[in-house]
C-alpha cells in the first residue's frame, strides 16, 4: 500500500546523518580521482573491510600504493560486472559483480587492470588467477564507483579491523560504512533545498519560472521548471525529464529526449493550467555521459540500449524518483498527471507518495536514427507508444 506523500518524504529522510552525506561525497570525488578510500561492510554480524580504488582513472603509483598501503601479502583483487567476467571466461554465478584475484601479483599492474575493467576492449587471455564472490564492503564499493559515474569495477585488498582506524588516519583516507553508500541517494533527495529561482521566458512557454534544488551535501542541483501558475488543489500536469546533453542540447538524433522536453514544455503552455517540467541530473538513464558514450560505442556493434548499459555493468535504468517527488512536495503538489510513456515514472512516483490521476501519453515520431532505440524501449522496457 504507498504510504501519504507527507510520511513516505518524512520517513527515514534523516536515516543517514549529514555528515556522513558529504563523507559519501567527498570519498565520490576521491575516486574519480584515482584516490584510495576504506569502505566498511556488515553482514549477519560479521565485518569486512577493504581499501578500495576505481579502476577506470588507476594509475601505476596509485596501483602500488594500494599494495603497499598494508603490507599485504595477497593479490589485489578486481570486482568485475558478471557480463564483462563471462566475457573475459569467467565465472557464470548469477550474482551481478565477481573478483578475480591473480595468482601472482607480478602479473598485473595499473594498465593491465584498466583493460580487465574495459568492456570496450577485446582481451585475448587473463593473467592465470581465480574467480570468488564478493564482499558486502566490494559491493559497496561498486555502488560507490556507479555514484561517481566511473565504469563501476574497483580494485580491492582486504584490510584487517585492527588496521582500519590507524591507517585511516596515517594515509589520511575517508572511512565509509556500505549502509552510507548504499542510502546515499536517497538520503541526499531527502535533503534538496531550494537555493535559488528566476524567471526565465522560454520560446514555447513565455511565462516560466526555473527552480533550482541542492543536497545538502553540495551535489548536483535538480530543476524545476514551473509555467504559468498550476492550481495546487487538483493535479498538476508533469514532466519527469531526465538530463540530455546530446538530445537537449546538441540535437541528437540517437534518441528523442529533446523533442520530449520542447514538446513537454510546449504541451504544458498550450494546456492553459500551467504545470512543471522536472529536470533531473541523472543523464543517460543515471550513468553519466562518460559511461552514455561508451554505451552509444557498444550501440554501433549491435547491442541494444539496454543490453549496452548491462555490458557495461549497469543496470538497463539507474534512475531514482525520489528528487523529483520531494521537489514536488515542497513545491505543494501531491497530485499529478503525468506526461510519459514509461509505467516505470508512475511506479517511482507513486513509491514516494505522489498520487499520479492520470498518464498522458508523451510519444514523437522517429527519424530515422532512432527508430530502434524507440523499439527497444517498447519491446523490452515497455514503454507505452
Amino acid at each position: 500500500m504507498t504510504q501519504s506523500f507527507a510520511a513516505t518524504a518524512q520517513n527515514d529522510s534523516n536515516s543517514i546523518p549529514a555528515t556522513d552525506l558529504v563523507t559519501v561525497s567527498r570519498a565520490v570525488a576521491d575516486l574519480r580521482r584515482g584516490e584510495i578510500v576504506l569502505v566498511q561492510g556488515h553482514l549477519d554480524g560479521a565485518v569486512h573491510s577493504v581499501a578500495v580504488i576505481a579502476a577506470e582513472p588507476l594509475s601505476q603509483t596509485g596501483f602500488e600504493r594500494l599494495c603497499d598501503i598494508t603490507h599485504n601479502t595477497e593479490s589485489p583483487a578486481i570486482i568485475l560486472p558478471r557480463v564483462r567476467a563471462r566475457s573475459l571466461g569467467g565465472a557464470c554465478e548469477q550474482d551481478s559483480f565477481v573478483a578475480f584475484v591473480s595468482q601472482k601479483q607480478s602479473d598485473i599492474n595499473a594498465a593491465r587492470l584498466g583493460e580487465i575493467a574495459n568492456p570496450l576492449l577485446d582481451l585475448d587471455q587473463l593473467p592465470d588467477g581465480n574467480w570468488r564472490a564478493v564482499s558486502m564492503a566490494e559491493t559497496a564499493a561498486i555502488r560507490l564507483a556507479k555514484l561517481a559515474r566511473l565504469l563501476p569495477a574497483v580494485v580491492t585488498v582486504p584490510v584487517g579491523a585492527d588496521q582500519l582506524e590507524n591507517l585511516a588516519r596515517a594515509q589520511n583516507l575517508l572511512v565509509l560504512q556500505s549502509e552510507s553508500i548504499n542510502g546515499y541517494e536517497d538520503a541526499s533527495a531527502a535533503s534538496l533545498r531550494e537555493v535559488s529561482q528566476a524567471r526565465v521566458p522560454l520560446e514555447d512557454a513565455e511565462n516560466a519560472t526555473v527552480i533550482a534544488f541542492r543536497p545538502e551535501d553540495g551535489g548536483q542541483e535538480h530543476l524545476a521548471i514551473v509555467i504559468d501558475a498550476p492550481a495546487k488543489d487538483q493535479p498538476v500536469l508533469i514532466r519527469l525529464h531526465s538530463e540530455c546533453f546530446t538530445g537537449d542540447l546538441i540535437g541528437s538524433l540517437r534518441c528523442d529526449c529533446g523533442p520530449q522536453l520542447r514538446g513537454a514544455i510546449s504541451e504544458i503552455a498550450k494546456s492553459g493550467q500551467g504545470g512543471i517540467i522536472l529536470y533531473l541530473r541523472q543523464e543517460g538513464r543515471g550513468i553519466g555521459l562518460v559511461n552514455k558514450l561508451r554505451a552509444y560505442a557498444l550501440q554501433d556493434r549491435g547491442f541494444d540500449t539496454l543490453d549496452a548499459n548491462e555490458e557495461l555493468g549497469f543496470d538497463a535504468d539507474e534512475r531514482v524518483y525520489r528528487p523529483a517527488a520531494e521537489m514536488l512536495r515542497q513545491l505543494g503538489f501531491g497530485s499529478v498527471r503525468l506526461l510519459t510513456n514509461n509505467p516505470e515514472k508512475l511506479k517511482g512516483l507513486e513509491g514516494w507518495g505522489v498520487k499520479v490521476a492520470e498518464r498522458v501519453p508523451h510519444k514523437f515520431p522517429s527519424n530515422g536514427h532512432n527508430a530502434f532505440y524507440l523499439q527497444t524501449k517498447k519491446d523490452r522496457a515497455g514503454h507505452l507508444f
